[in-house]
């Protein structure tokens, strides 16, 4: 029997002919691999972003909710040790803490006043305690002018004082004056 000997591809043309008869051509088929590839990853990031997103958008309704929890509970507490030491109106206060003093230096209500203090406003009973949660104690007590004009500043200074709440537990756009 003969022997044969395997035939050397020797040109380009035949080896054009062979990528050819095994399907579709390499030069053709990179791009489309690199562009579904491209697409698979976008979807793929596209997916945890938007995970990650509703994932943190749900950590900051808790953070939200769990803070306001924690300032009801904190006005509750407030509400209740200066309940222990003078009747309170029947109705809810709005808080403000004292955190400058020289806006109040000139206010006889803010005489005594400390960093620290809270006011306690009762709109209804217009009345207006001033407690200092440090020594459990009730510093000032004054009734208080509830002014309803916002639109305009009043032209010459009223006596008393100003209280303007920094934080608090009941929005009021009033302006508040307390008289001794």
């Amino acid at each position: 029997m003969p022997k044969t000997t395997p035939k050397l591809i020797e040109d380009s043309a035949d080896m054009e002919l062979m990528s050819r008869s095994s399907g579709m051509p390499t030069k053709t088929l990179l791009p489309w691999l690199l562009l579904l590839l491209v697409i698979i990853a976008a979807a793929v990031g596209g997916y945890w972003q938007y995970n990650q997103s509703n994932m943190l958008k749900q950590q900051l309704a808790k953070v939200k909710t769990s803070s306001q929890q924690a300032a009801q509970d904190e006005a509750k507490q407030l509400i209740a040790r200066v309940g222990k030491l003078i009747v309170l109106p029947d109705e809810q206060p709005t808080i403000a803490t004292v955190s400058d003093l020289a806006p109040l230096k000139d206010q006889a209500f803010f005489a005594n006043a400390k960093i620290g203090d809270k006011v306690l406003i009762f709109a209804t009973a217009k009345k207006a305690i001033l407690y200092r949660p440090s020594e459990d104690k009730i510093i000032e007590v004054a009734p208080i002018n509830l002014d309803t004009k916002t639109t305009q500043p009043p032209t010459t200074k009223q006596p008393g004082a100003s209280i303007t709440p920094s934080t608090s537990t009941t929005s009021t756009s009033t302006k508040t004056t307390t008289t001794k």
